[in-house]
């Protein structure tokens, strides 16, 4: 049996644009941004099992999780006006929303499991509002921000700077999405709507600027390798990556403690 189509449909989750015309410069950024997770998420699972001593949650290691849920998001809003260039020909209005909204509603249902998952093998600190949750937000609301082009940069500026004043505010477990949550709260992955919709924002205005009409408008370099091939396929099947490689990386660490006492 032929999987290519099965690892295809998983990567096209993520990666909001049709394949037939993809941009390896998008897939390489974002299998640099699978990389960057995996060695994050290796680097706290040491941490979490204590093998070994690694502050994962404040100064370098903070940052670089904070690049990388960045350069993800970014990624994500930056191919979205890739996709409504190409889909806006055939689909108007409500078809138009409907797409966007199967699609995001794929990548939300991935994080539901992703909350199910942590609830259940962690209790504590479980995904609320994940990265996963965020993208698919972000894809569903996209025919409302789309419209607006170059402007979203603005936008999502104001989104990004909201995250001031609502950091200084506690609130109800409902408004956690939003990014208003009750004191101690603490969660794994939380990525609220504020500040970081704002960052899929900016990302959608810069997919208008470096690719008007779903056309790219700069050279880029052949990036042929086989370095270079591996971290295209890893962004082509971010989704996969992301859903798997955690329970491969507790299974191996599971042993490994095992084995050292």
């Amino acid at each position: 049996m032929n999987v290519q189509p099965y690892a295809w449909r998983w990567g096209q989750i993520l990666s909001t644009h049709s394949s037939s015309r993809r941009f390896r410069e998008i897939d390489l950024l974002r299998g640099i941004a699978i990389v960057m997770m995996v060695v994050y998420h290796l680097l706290f699972d040491l941490a979490f099992f204590g093998i070994a001593e690694i502050d994962v949650l404040g100064g370098f290691w903070r940052y670089f999780a904070l690049a990388t849920a960045t350069l993800f998001i970014a990624l994500a809003g930056l191919s979205l006006p890739i996709s409504y260039e190409r889909r806006r020909q055939e689909m108007t209005g409500s078809s138009l929303w409907f797409e966007y909204g199967r699609r995001g509603g794929k990548v939300f249902f991935f994080g539901m499991l992703a909350t199910l998952a942590t609830w259940i093998f962690l209790g504590e600190g479980f995904i609320v509002f994940g990265i996963l949750h965020l993208i698919g937000f972000a894809i569903i609301t996209a025919p409302f921000f789309l419209r607006f082009g170059r402007w979203n940069f603005l936008a999502g500026a104001g989104v990004v700077l909201a995250a001031v004043p609502f950091s200084q505010i506690a609130g109800p477990s409902w408004l956690i999405p939003l990014g208003i949550h009750p004191a101690g709260f603490y969660s794994v992955d939380y990525v609220p709507i504020i500040p970081w919709l704002g960052v899929a924002l900016i990302g959608m205005a810069i997919g208008f600027l470096l690719y008007p009409g779903g056309r790219r408008r700069f050279g880029v370099p052949e990036m042929e390798g086989r370095g270079g091939d591996a971290l295209c396929v890893m962004g082509r099947n971010s989704l996969a990556i992301y859903l798997l490689h955690q329970p491969v990386i507790v299974a191996v660490l599971l042993v490994v403690r095992a084995v050292i006492g």
